[in-house]
This record gives structure tokens, sequence and C-alpha cells, in this order.
């Protein structure tokens, strides 16, 4: 698992070094869009590496730090309404047919409905301060069809504290990225055990609530029939 790990993140780490040599300001705006949908492209490592090889390395005031910040935030909510509008325009039916294999029931969206209606706005800024959540809320709030203008108004407002932190401590520790993080890096095996005792728990809890939605959907179904006779 460990080898896992450090191989991934370097080839983040260089990836997205070589996209700053390459396209500068822009390359940070295509990163976060990337990071903004459902890819796993961290921006706990693109925006710190901005703040480093953006602004430190080239001796770059804080301002650019908050430049940085709202390239970053720009590039969040190119990627999520790239995602939002394909789940808005194909989710529901595409969820409707194949949701019980993504562990999706019906009164999911029922639920992710009424809940993007009275509680959207607050729900897309606070998710997108989350990890792991970040690339994955614009999904529900297409499927829903959130209104557009609140939706972006709400990403980008979520997404610039978060943009504009990463960058600054990536601005302040510079070239201390790396000793840093040689003293986190034992912690690694242990969140990501966490994380998958959770996914493991979340997974188990879906496919029992699947299989008493399917057994509803049959009695209703035989009691339909029987009517009918």
């Amino acid at each position: 698992m460990r080898e896992l790990i450090d191989a991934i993140e370097k080839f983040v780490l260089t990836f997205s070094t070589d996209m700053y040599e390459f396209f500068g300001w822009w390359g940070l705006i295509v990163l976060m869009s990337i990071e903004s949908t459902a890819i796993p492209l961290p921006s706990e490592v693109i925006m710190p590496l901005a703040g480093w090889r953006l602004v430190a390395d080239k001796d770059l005031g804080f301002e650019f730090v908050l430049l940085a910040g709202f390239y970053g935030a720009v590039g969040s909510l190119l990627g999520s309404l790239a995602e939002y509008y394909l789940a808005r325009a194909g989710g529901r039916p595409l969820i409707e047919k194949y949701g019980k294999y993504f562990l999706i029931t019906r009164r999911d969206l029922e639920r992710a409905d009424r809940w993007f209606e009275t509680r959207g706005e607050i729900t897309i800024f606070i998710a997108r301060m989350i990890p792991g959540v970040r690339g994955f809320i614009s999904i529900p709030a297409g499927v829903a069809r959130m209104n557009v203008v609140r939706f972006s108004a709400f990403t980008f407002l979520g997404a610039f504290p978060w943009t504009l932190g990463l960058a600054w401590g990536g601005w302040a520790l510079g070239e201390n990225y790396d000793s840093i993080r040689e003293v986190t890096k034992p912690f690694d095996v242990p969140i990501i055990g966490s994380v998958m005792i959770v996914v493991s728990w979340f997974i188990w809890k879906r496919v029992r609530e699947l299989r008493a939605e399917s057994a509803e959907l049959r009695a209703s179904e035989g009691a339909g029939e029987g009517d009918g006779h």
C-alpha cells in the first residue's frame, strides 16, 4: 500500500509540475477543472504546488497567492459545470435504470430533489470544501436540476476559500513541502484504512436498502396484478 501511495503521489506531483512549467497559470485552471470532476487529481497537491511553483519560486507577492486562489476557483467552477450539465442531461434516466448497480435507490432521487430545492446553496457551498465530496457534489445537483446560476455562484464561493488556503500553504511552505510531507506520510495508511472501513459499512448498508426496496416493488407489482384479476 505504501508503494502504491508513493507512486500515485509522485505521478500527481510530476504531472502538476509539468503543467505549470508548460502552461503557467492556464495549467492551474486546467488541473483544477479536472480535479472538480470525478477524476482523482487532488487539489491538496495541485493548489499548494501552485503557491510554490507559480508564486514563491518566482518571488511574487501575496497578491499572486490571491490570484492563484481565484484561478483555482475558476477551474473548480468550469469542471463542476461540465459535470453538472452531463448529470442534468442524462443523469436521471440512467440512475433510474442502473442506479442500483451504484447503490443508488429511487428514494435517494426523491430525497435529492427535495434537498436541493430547499438547501441546495448551502450544500454546494460546504461540499466544495470537503475532500472526497468536492468532485461528486455536482452530480446530484445536476440530476436534481438545481438552478444553474445559484449552482455556479455557490460553487465558486465555496471553492475560493479552499483553493486560496491551499495556495497560501504552498506559498508559505515553499521548498519545505517535501520535508513536511515526510512527517505526514506515516498517517497515510491509517487514514486510508479508516476510509475503507467507512466505505465498506456504507456499501453493506446500501445493499440492504436496495434489497428492501426491490422487495417492496415486487410486492407492489404482485398486488397490482392481483387487483387486475
